[in-house]
């Protein structure tokens, strides 16, 4: 594990080098935007496979309800139908939730590069990098220490907050409306189970539009380095979801965050 952030934290300077030209001082905090752009470029393709996963579950209505129909109160009859149906189309449930699985080990090899004092048996020179006065591996309460919320480093944090922020309420938006044309129709003619399940549904469907507003906490609590990702990636997120999901107004995407 030593070695290989020592391999990656020397990726990180590289692309601090090449970057330093332009961004100077912020070079690290610019090469860690770059570095998520690139692992979103990277990912991107499972996000459109993602789209057009739900843009089939969203063809199969008809045929689901026709299922439903036969098999009436035979759950098990049911699923097993239903999974041969998404296996004869050749659609996952599962696929909406891979771009968000794949991005994970880059976000904790950034928590995890700019939470160590040393790496490789030497010091973490990167932890003394900083943008615009703010070092990246510090927390928001090291910033609200170091000259409170309107310091230097205060003022960084209020920047990405408002940039999270303003993202989550694009998505809050958006998210509430799908879930609303996508919510389920009472029917007293369902059994008390499916039932159950539509109240839950409709409890998620409420919940839903607030998700993107828990990668405020998020930002508050890891390395900065670590918050740039989740900020870049949660920005990139918004504007991949409403080109992919445009001409979907009925579909809610399986992964709402970083995101």
């Amino acid at each position: 594990m030593s070695t290989f952030m020592s391999v990656f934290a020397h990726l990180v300077e590289h692309l601090a080098d090449l970057l330093q030209p332009l961004f100077h001082a912020s070079a690290t905090a610019a090469a860690i935007v770059l570095f998520t752009a690139l692992v979103r470029l990277l990912v991107h393709p499972l996000s459109r496979a993602a789209a057009r996963g739900q843009r089939a579950r969203a063809a199969l209505q008809p045929q689901i309800a026709e299922l439903k129909k036969k098999h009436g109160k035979d759950r098990e009859q049911f699923q097993k139908a239903l999974m041969e149906l998404h296996a004869e189309e050749k659609v996952s449930p599962l696929s909406g939730c891979l771009p968000s699985l794949f991005q994970l080990p880059a976000f904790f090899l950034l928590y995890h590069l700019f939470s160590s004092s040393s790496i490789g048996g030497g010091a973490n020179t990167l932890l003394g990098h900083k943008l615009f006065g703010a070092p990246l591996g510090g927390r928001w309460a090291d910033a609200l220490g170091d000259g409170g919320i309107f310091g230097p480093a205060g003022l960084v944090y209020l920047g990405l907050f408002a940039v999270v922020t303003a993202v989550a309420c694009f998505n809050y938006v958006r998210t509430k409306r799908t879930t609303a044309v996508a919510a389920p129709v009472a029917d007293e003619s369902r059994s008390e189970g499916e039932q159950a399940t539509a109240a839950a549904l409709a409890s998620v469907g409420k919940i839903m539009p607030f998700m993107s507003f828990f990668t405020l906490f998020t930002v508050a609590v890891v390395p900065l380095a670590a918050a740039l990702y989740v900020v870049t990636s949660a920005a990139w997120s918004a504007v991949e979801r409403a080109v992919l999901y445009r001409d979907m107004p009925g579909a809610v995407p399986a992964a709402a965050a970083l995101a």
